[in-house]
């Protein structure tokens, strides 16, 4: 089975043309090596996918005939992540949320004044 078509029908990517250009992108690996969306994916082999800064490492049990349902997923696929890769996603969102909200204008004078209080130093 194709790669971008066992992404698709294992629920990791919403269409198969996200799926292919995920593949094209250098987004997926089989086996630590690129895979362009026509390779074939056999048992056993260990995938890597980036999605949404995080790096999904799953192993392949079974190839699926077409698209499953959400609770079959597991029947074709061994999730093997880390957890650190969740916790630093986790990090990552924190990390990107300040005080300020995207989008609400410009800096006022007392923000200005923190900042050069804070370059300052």
């Amino acid at each position: 089975m194709r790669i971008d078509k066992y992404l698709w029908s294992i629920r990791y990517y919403k269409t198969r043309s996200i799926a292919t250009e995920a593949c094209k992108k250098g987004h997926v690996k089989i086996n630590a090596v690129n895979a362009k969306p026509s390779k074939e994916v056999f048992i056993g082999e260990k995938i890597l996918i980036r999605k949404n800064q995080i790096n999904y490492e799953l192993e392949v049990i079974n190839l699926p005939p077409s698209r499953v349902g959400a609770k079959l997923v597991d029947l074709y696929r061994k999730d093997i992540t880390p957890k650190e890769a969740f916790e630093n996603a986790e990090l990552l969102k924190y990390s990107k949320d300040y005080y300020r909200k995207k989008g609400t204008g410009r800096p006022t004078k007392k923000d200005r004044r923190d900042l050069e209080e804070y370059t300052d130093e």
